[in-house]
């Protein structure tokens, strides 16, 4: 939803605005067509679609669709405008040629009607004028496979993120020519994607994020981007937002100006209610005919969740048909770059034109021009720490055993059950020194911050860390994990953050691209993390406060991996109440809606992680 260089192939979308777009791509101009349409959708609104056909497209050499609708623009406009970096999800698709589609969603740029941020999906559809994704989705399939010349009657649809929740929604079409489908990267429910964690919210992300999205929300199509422009007056993010103080102050003028629709209801709505409810896509993901490959990377730091939920969803709502699940060692979208690496972490191979050429091309290929076959694993995964590619029959792996690894006061994680789980551990948790999520300057969320050392965190006071005995075995962990602790505050709210961490023994020796500042001798490399607002522990829509001192129960879910920790290393959780600015603070002092909270609501806090607290995981024996 948002990244840095959004991935539509057309695009080149910065969050700091719209650089001067290079010269065409002279492959495209070559090849292919480019005609520009209106066209109409049920309830009479149109919508602004760009259509790259095949010279070479005749009676006798027809060719499928493949098609992206997305919010974030079909730019370059005009039928003689071609776009500098491709056309499709990849190069080599390009090159295969298809009719490739790209189409300005509802009530974004170009096409007509009022968007709606993940427009909430009508189960049931009483009029014409009861419309949503799949609707819009039917109609442009519909208009294409009767109104462009030479297509051979069958249509694909991918999309990365934003254009991977309007793949997601598509898929409910129930047209007959879609016949494969690609949500990659697919936001799927914005409280527990890129809005909100666990009700822990993301500054960084949304912050940067919707001065440039919202480039019109008067219902009139427009070419031009916003014009939208903030100046921070620093680039280290920590401190700007640390100085910048409660969320509430966001609104005043010189920021939002509290008139951003988007940010605002992001505010309004802390709680998972029904603003939030309507917009999870997953619960109708139900009735899909057409094959679906799932596509993500283990270190996506946007929407993880809609990857593998997005994957579960239409797997237990839909028996039996094609679907499948692809991830890799990539970041957001990662899959269209090398994918050797990231940070100091090196894959040993360049896993995305891997995925292009041998799974991404072969399943539309398959699916829509009938070349090739169809035996891909049900889920095809990239397994870090031995650095190598497995298939398995199903996700999470049948052969996976459950297991508990239990965090002992004293610092020691162990799979051997405790004899007895009394004691704690506590920290100091300060919301006026917050835990640094990185040690990078920067005012994004950078893409690194998913593997980076730990050894700054690790150090502080505020920290806890557990971590096991020297491996004397390699131990491969598969699928999600599940964080239960027991925990208590002298506060009456507080944040829960549970990092899975890597811990390199002391003779690991420096990669090609270790950092200059880093050593890999000892490295802590987090595998995972993510955060808990506390006041949601029983109910994400009815927030309650912890009773000072009192033990309860704080449990959620790590979402997937697949990782071998190498005979030598360590396992390390680490548990910590803030990371700053990746989320936002908690005061410590319950408020119903944390962003309005004021200065004084921000107080210091003990928190305890007490005995009996552990990481339930699965394990490949």
């Amino acid at each position: 939803m948002k990244i840095h260089l959004i991935i539509s192939g057309l695009l080149l979308l910065s969050i700091r605005g719209f650089a001067q777009a290079p010269a065409a791509n002279p492959f495209i101009r070559e090849n292919y067509n480019k005609f520009e349409y209106q066209i109409p959708m049920r309830d009479g609104i149109n919508l602004f679609t760009a259509v790259y056909v095949p010279k070479d497209a005749s009676a006798t050499k027809k060719y499928p669709v493949l098609m992206q609708r997305t919010p974030y623009s079909c730019r370059p406009y005009g039928p003689d405008q071609f776009p500098p970096r491709r056309l499709g999800p990849s190069e080599i698709i390009m090159r295969d040629k298809y009719i490739i589609v790209y189409q300005d969603v509802r009530g974004r740029w170009m096409s007509e009607g009022i968007f709606q941020e993940m427009t909430p999906h009508l189960a049931v559809k009483k009029s014409k004028t009861d419309v949503d994704e799949s609707t819009d989705t039917y109609d442009t399939v519909d208009w294409l496979v009767k109104n462009i010349p030479n297509n051979n009657g069958k249509v694909g649809q991918w999309g990365i993120s934003y254009p991977g929740f309007y793949a997601s929604a598509g898929t409910l079409s129930g047209h007959p020519a879609l016949v494969a489908s690609s949500p990659q990267a697919p936001m799927a429910d914005l409280w527990r994607d890129d809005s909100y964690h666990n009700g822990v919210f993301l500054i960084p992300h949304n912050f940067n994020f919707y001065p440039y999205f919202t480039n019109r929300t008067d219902g009139k199509p427009t070419k031009e981007p916003s014009k939208t422009e903030f100046t921070y007056g620093t680039e280290d993010g920590y401190d700007f937002f640390l100085k910048l103080g409660p969320m509430k102050n966001s609104q005043k003028a010189g920021l939002y100006g509290g008139k951003d629709p988007y940010w605002n209801g992001n505010l309004e709505h802390p709680n998972y209610d029904e603003f939030w409810q309507t917009r999870n896509i997953l619960p109708h993901l139900k009735g899909i005919k057409h094959a679906v490959m799932i596509v993500g990377g283990w270190y996506d730091a946007e929407d993880l969740h809609g990857i593998f939920k997005t994957y579960a969803a239409i797997e237990k709502q839909n028996p039996g048909i094609y679907n499948i699940l692809v991830a890799g060692p990539w970041t957001h979208g990662g899959w269209n770059d090398t994918g050797d690496q990231l940070g100091s972490v090196n894959f040993g191979q360049k896993t995305g034109p891997y995925f292009q050429e041998n799974i991404e091309r072969k399943f539309f290929a398959y699916f829509l021009k009938g070349e090739g076959d169809a035996k891909f694993p049900e889920a095809q995964v990239f397994e870090t720490g031995t650095n190598q590619w497995r298939t398995f029959d199903a996700w999470p792996p049948k052969a996976a055993v459950e297991k508990n690894l239990y965090l002992q006061p004293g610092g020691k994680l162990s799979f051997e059950t405790p004899a007895k789980t009394t004691g704690f551990d506590e920290f100091v948790s300060d919301p006026a020194k917050p835990v640094p999520f990185s040690e990078t300057i920067s005012l994004d969320m950078n893409r690194d911050y998913m593997v980076e050392d730990q050894r700054f965190a690790a150090r502080r006071p505020d920290v806890l860390t557990f971590q096991t005995d020297m491996l004397d075995k390699d131990v491969t962990l598969a699928g999600n994990l599940q964080v239960n602790l027991k925990v208590s505050t002298t506060g009456t709210d507080a944040d829960w953050m549970v990092k899975l961490v890597d811990v390199y023994p002391g003779d690991a020796k420096d990669n090609s691209n270790t950092a200059k500042n880093e050593k890999m001798s000892g490295f802590q490399q987090m595998i995972r993390h993510d955060g808990f607002r506390g006041k949601f522990r029983e109910d994400k829509t009815n927030p309650k406060p912890f009773q000072p001192g009192e033990v309860a129960d704080v449990n959620y879910e790590l979402f997937d991996i697949l990782h071998t920790f190498k005979k030598g290393h360590r396992i390390m959780v680490q548990v910590q109440s803030t990371m700053f600015p990746l989320y936002d603070r908690n005061p410590q002092k319950f408020v119903p809606n944390i962003h309005n909270a004021g200065e004084a609501d921000f107080q210091k806090a003990t928190h305890r992680v007490h005995g009996g607290s552990l990481l339930k995981v699965r394990v490949i024996e």
